[in-house]
């Protein structure tokens, strides 16, 4: 997980940003990089960035050299000449190739001179580029010039790599639909911040996402619900209150593509989900064949919470489910494919008598022997394809897939016994991952919320490696990520609320060392940073003043 060695030196080790800044150079805020470098070592003078600049590159470094020309054309309005970097090469900004540096690590050399980025992986050259452009003005995220702009970068030397493999952050797209658009600038946002996971929540109970052709109606039928519960939420069905408008929307085959393809430019990979055997309603709805209340039609579901409706678990169902993913698979070339798993009510399976007769005929003891029967049907498919299976650690419940990773999400325990058998886990606690909570405990002033409290700081104290893990237990944790659940979210601009600045919060604590991790000193930085995200129009939230 831990890629450098950690070497800090005075400055970046002991003392403030301010301190450090004012040391070096009268704005505070010209260091003010997250996450958090490994090293960090400001220098005098400045590089100035000009129209004439040109990049030189390594041939491997060539498509990202590409996209950081066009990042930075249209705040600047210079189209960087970009050429084969050789060892005559100098001044610019070039970009070096060279073995034994960490996998996704880089050092960013800045001089009066000439910028260096040296990196062993396109990943590292693309995080560098990243980190290059926070120290320029925050008007580098704008789409056109601004007059007056002189863009120059303080002297630096960084070397930097992160802590954890899987920096992650999650979209549920089944409750509230979310453009294809907004999906791409959430995806910006998580390159930004140096994450590398996007987990894209496309099927549940309130509506299936995915074009899946060998079954066109679970989004001809299961992409639509006829109206949507207006909060909050009610037990009661009498006091539900419903909006009574349509709620529809769903990605083809070619929308995904692009937003695949999108994600790798920026080092992303897109994890899909695909819920099974529950949060199925919005897909038995379109194919009643698959549920286990085959005398019932339950429509898409309108209201909020876990459905009853649970796929039969026969040797149909199963072939259905892995004939969609058989689909999936040529769509997303992600190492892991999540199947959810997660709050999979079992009452339609202790009711009906030809399920409880399966479970008698397989051997199993009840009905979470029957849901790991199922699961387990997954994996081998999956494994048998070179893939991962993934899972919400329900998935632990009856015994635990061969190859699966867990998703921990009810508190760290579910990881925990997973690394403890071998197994790998992305740790995700609602307690601090979850960006659904409110982030005051006034909730008059905030939007509503699906509940909990969840402030910026709870997420940067997060520790990922629970201390009962053994080191060698310890390596099995991937890393983590953000949850962004849409029951409460209906629009992108609600969305970006709930999530940043808690997001930048989490990326540090994904990528950082531990012992470098200060909230005080990372306020310090997220105040300038948030002129950036004003430059990128994200919706955040204002910080509140400190006690």
């Amino acid at each position: 997980m831990r890629r450098f060695t950690v070497v800090l030196t005075a400055v970046s080790a002991l003392l403030p940003l301010a301190s450090m800044a004012s040391a070096q150079t009268p704005d505070a805020s010209a260091y003010a990089v997250i996450p958090r470098p490994t090293t960090l070592e400001p220098r005098a003078g400045r590089f100035v960035l000009r129209a004439s600049t040109v990049l030189h590159t390594s041939p491997a470094f060539r498509q990202v050299a590409s996209r950081f020309v066009r990042d930075i054309a249209n705040p600047t309005g210079f189209v960087l000449a970009s050429r084969p970097r050789s060892a005559a090469s100098t001044g610019g900004i070039q970009l070096q190739q060279i073995p034994g540096l960490p996998r996704e690590g880089y050092r960013l050399d800045v001089t009066p001179a000439r910028v260096l980025v040296q990196a062993s992986d396109s990943a590292g050259a693309f995080y560098a580029l990243e980190t290059l452009k926070q120290l320029l003005p925050p008007a580098i995220y704008r789409g056109a010039p601004l007059p007056g702009t002189t863009w120059s970068v303080p002297a630096v030397r960084i070397e930097d790599a992160p802590r954890f493999a899987w920096r992650g952050a999650h979209l549920d797209v089944a409750r509230h639909f979310s453009s294809r658009e907004f999906v791409k600038k959430y995806i910006d946002l998580l390159a930004r911040h140096k994450l590398n996971r996007f987990h894209w929540h496309l099927t549940d109970d309130q509506g299936w996402r995915i074009e899946i052709t060998q079954y066109p109606r679970l989004t001809t039928m299961g992409a639509c619900r006829e109206q949507t519960m207006v909060p909050p939420y009610q037990s009661d069905p009498a006091k539900r209150v419903f909006d009574g408008k349509p709620h529809c929307g769903h990605y083809t085959q070619d929308d995904i593509r692009e937003v695949v393809a999108y994600a790798a430019e920026r080092m992303i990979t897109v994890v899909p989900e695909i819920e099974m055997p529950g949060h199925v309603q919005a897909a038995v709805h379109a194919y009643p064949e698959l549920s286990s209340r085959p005398d019932s039609a339950p429509g898409v579901l309108q209201i909020w919470g876990v459905s009853p409706f649970i796929l039969n678990p026969t040797d149909a169902s199963v072939q259905f489910m892995q004939n969609v993913l058989r689909e999936v698979l040529t769509l997303f070339p992600s190492p892991w494919i999540h199947i959810g798993g997660d709050e999979a009510t079992k009452e339609q399976w202790k009711a009906n008598p030809a399920i409880q007769a399966r479970i008698t005929s397989l051997g199993l003891k009840d009905e979470h022997d029957m849901q790991s029967w199922f699961v387990r049907q997954m994996d081998s498919f999956l494994t048998a394809q070179g893939r991962r299976m993934i899972g919400w650690d329900e998935i632990l419940e009856g015994g635990l897939a061969p190859n699966a990773t867990v998703m921990s999400w009810r508190g760290m325990a579910g990881g925990i016994t997973a690394a403890k058998a071998g197994h790998d886990v992305v740790m995700a606690p609602g307690s601090h991952t979850y960006f659904d909570h409110y982030q005051s405990r006034d909730k008059s002033r905030e939007p509503h919320a699906f509940g909990g409290y969840t402030p910026i700081d709870s997420v940067y104290a997060f520790e990922p490696v629970p201390p009962s893990l053994t080191e060698a237990e310890a390596r099995h944790v991937l890393g983590a990520q953000a949850q962004l659940w849409t029951e409460y979210i209906p629009t992108s601009r609600h969305a970006e609320y709930m999530a940043f600045p808690r997001l930048v919060a989490l990326a540090e604590v994904l990528w950082t060392p531990r012992t470098l991790r200060d909230y005080a000193h990372f306020r310090s930085r997220l105040l300038p940073h948030l002129a950036r995200l004003d430059a990128l129009d994200v919706n955040y939230r204002k910080l509140d003043p400190q006690e």
